[in-house]
């Protein structure tokens, strides 16, 4: 078998796994522990969570979803319980993966039209790219790069990503972000998924943000220390100095900088970060307002401000920190 054909047989396995666990989750009796083991599923390397995302946005997209509601089973109390899914689930689960990989050929896993990238939570990589480009992803992030010769795009399905491009006059280099889209102009900059909407910061050169919401086609040209927020409603853009915007790409070194940040708004970024998270259990604690750098992964030092500078109460409960007065 050539490394090929081995590289394939793995990723079918994967896409087998994640269907099981789509029609699990959508089929089944979801309990705590199926959340718990398919959370350590996903844990176990990037290509779990890559093979999950991908078949997921291809099963949304499936018309056939109502077609296989017939395999639901009824929302009884087996007694033990009973891994029907093992058994006649696993049609459901052929089913979930013919109809999501056969979609299009953005769903072909034999000649993907794109490369796909993950960090896992607390992690980062740096992609180099074959015209001198470079892409750094940040912590718990997804990126999907174009495979085409001449095909300079990306897309940003989730997370955090720093893009140093080569421009090419020729061939803008391109970021898509839901409805949102980035054409480079000769530029560094950085492009976040904040949830209910998109951040754009330009360190150098020139980039055409597009942008597609409720209220119909908006465009902005940013320039250096623009910062632009695009939600589905609104698009503002934001000057920052060149040394902020330093700071705020510290994730790069492993660090991030808090300039009077509320605590609750600290505690909320550095659990990007983490698996352990910080919990401000109210919000006057939340409110005070915290300065200094500190290691992406260090969790603790946050507590250790919070109870040694503040007097907070810091009780550590299983996975959490929790914060209060």
């Amino acid at each position: 078998m050539t490394v090929s054909e081995q590289e394939d047989v793995v990723v079918d396995a994967l896409t087998r796994e994640a269907a099981i666990w789509i029609e699990r989750r959508d089929f089944g009796t979801w309990t705590e522990e199926d959340r718990t083991q398919f959370d350590a599923w996903l844990a176990q390397s990037p290509s779990h969570r890559v093979a999950f995302i991908r078949l997921e946005t291809g099963w949304k997209r499936s018309e056939l979803l109502s077609a296989l509601q017939t395999f639901k089973p009824s929302r009884v109390t087996p007694s033990p319980r009973k891994r029907w899914w093992a058994i006649g689930g696993a049609a459901a689960a052929a089913a979930i993966t013919v109809a999501a990989v056969g979609l299009s050929g953005a769903f072909d896993l034999k000649k993907p039209e794109f490369q796909t990238y993950a960090t896992t939570i607390g992690g980062r990589e740096t992609l180099a790219l074959a015209d001198g480009s470079e892409i750094e992803l940040n912590t718990d992030t997804v990126l999907r790069v174009s495979n085409a010769a001449h095909g300079r795009k990306a897309w940003l399905d989730k997370g955090e990503a720093y893009f140093k491009i080569k421009h090419n006059a020729a061939h803008p280099f391109v970021v898509i972000a839901g409805a949102h889209r980035i054409t480079d102009l000769g530029t560094k900059f950085t492009v976040r998924d904040e949830g209910t909407g998109i951040k754009v910061a330009l360190m150098e050169g020139r980039a055409r943000l597009d942008s597609t919401g409720k209220t119909g086609p908006r465009s902005v040209t940013l320039t250096p220390g623009d910062v632009a927020l695009a939600t589905p409603t609104s698009l503002s853009v934001n000057k920052k100095p060149a040394e902020q915007l330093k700071k705020d790409v510290g994730w790069e070194r492993g660090v991030l900088t808090f300039d009077h940040w509320a605590l609750a708004d600290a505690a909320r970024e550095l659990n990007r970060y983490n698996t352990r998270k910080l919990v401000i259990a109210d919000a006057a604690a939340g409110r005070l307002t915290i300065g200094g750098t500190f290691a992406t992964n260090d969790v603790d030092a946050i507590a250790n401000v919070a109870h040694e500078i503040f007097g907070l109460h810091v009780e550590h409960q299983g996975s959490n920190i929790v914060i209060s007065r």
